[in-house]
């Protein structure tokens, strides 16, 4: 299995081959609290990166939810329909938000490992 890939935005990503499952890192849910409310795109969307996919929703804030990387998407998490709480209670594991096909490669030369991820939010 891949290690863990993060965006600026703090959105990770899984990456297996040509696809990748998409996440917003432990950091992200700590800064929202109590998730609520998650809104996931359409399957068989695509975005490019950057692109605006979603919203999630806490007590206390919303978050856009952005396109780390272009693709379309293949699979969305709709246990989170029923329980927006796996993205505080396993953000990286049962709390996945969805799974994409990657257009190319290209956009992953902007991703950060894990430590330069830690490096990153030791700075905000």
């Amino acid at each position: 299995m891949s290690a863990l890939q993060y965006t600026t935005e703090h959105e990770w990503l899984l990456i297996e081959g040509s696809n990748a499952t998409v996440g917003i890192s432990d950091y992200a849910q700590e800064q929202l609290g109590d998730v609520v409310y998650v809104e996931l795109p359409e399957i068989g969307q695509s975005f490019g990166q950057g692109d605006n996919v979603g919203v999630v929703e806490s007590v206390k804030a919303v978050g856009e939810i952005y396109m780390p990387i272009a693709g379309t998407i293949e699979a969305i998490n709709s246990r989170l329909e029923d329980e927006p709480e796996l993205v505080n209670s396993e953000p990286t594991a049962a709390g996945w938000l969805f799974k994409v096909t990657l257009d190319g490669q290209a956009d992953l030369d902007g991703l950060m490992d894990e430590s330069a991820y830690l490096e990153f939010i030791a700075t905000l």
